[in-house]
């Protein structure tokens, strides 16, 4: 395959994941599809190699939804920042809650628990990551990280009861 149509094929990808995960977003959001996967894709360019490895799908999009992640926490950060009047809201959800494609304003308080997770269990943030910043479904993360589904389906009851835990106000 030419190695340019690959790239556009992934950059068309990751488009088309992004603007499904941001359409979900509330209406206060600003960053825009493409905004995020420049941004990324920027970051991508920046880590050696990161870009050379698209032949390995599952290992481009674990790399890109690093990339990702840290752009929509930059992005929630900058928000939130105090000279923007931003103070930080804790929100309880329910684990299912966790399926659906919706950030909102509580994008740091789950970046924050998936730091903890990758702690303890580092196969379920990464499955977490890639469905909830990338957008990615159950079956197409457990191809991303090269596992069987009912695996995948094991990592992700684990990992939404985890932060279910984690997130819920004490």
């Amino acid at each position: 395959m030419n190695p340019a149509r690959n790239i556009e094929a992934i950059y068309s990808e990751l488009r088309r994941l992004a603007a499904a995960q941001l359409a979900c977003e509330g209406t206060g959001h600003t960053l825009q599809p493409t905004a995020l996967v420049n941004e990324a894709w920027i970051r991508l360019a920046a880590s050696p190699g990161a870009l050379d490895s698209t032949s390995d799908k599952g290992a481009f999009f674990r790399a890109a939804a690093v990339a990702m992640q840290r752009v929509l926490v930059d992005h929630a950060r900058a928000k939130r920042a105090e000279k923007r009047g931003g103070e930080r809201i804790r929100v309880e959800r329910q684990p299912d809650e966790f399926a659906e494609k919706s950030m909102g304003d509580d994008v740091l308080a789950i970046h924050e628990a998936l730091e903890q997770l990758k702690t303890v269990d580092p196969e379920s943030a990464e499955l977490v990551a890639l469905r909830y910043f990338v957008g990615m479904t159950l079956p197409e993360a457990a191809d991303a990280l090269g596992v069987s589904l009912s695996t995948a389906d094991r990592w992700w009851l684990y990992a939404k009861t985890w932060l279910h835990q984690k997130l819920r106000p004490r």
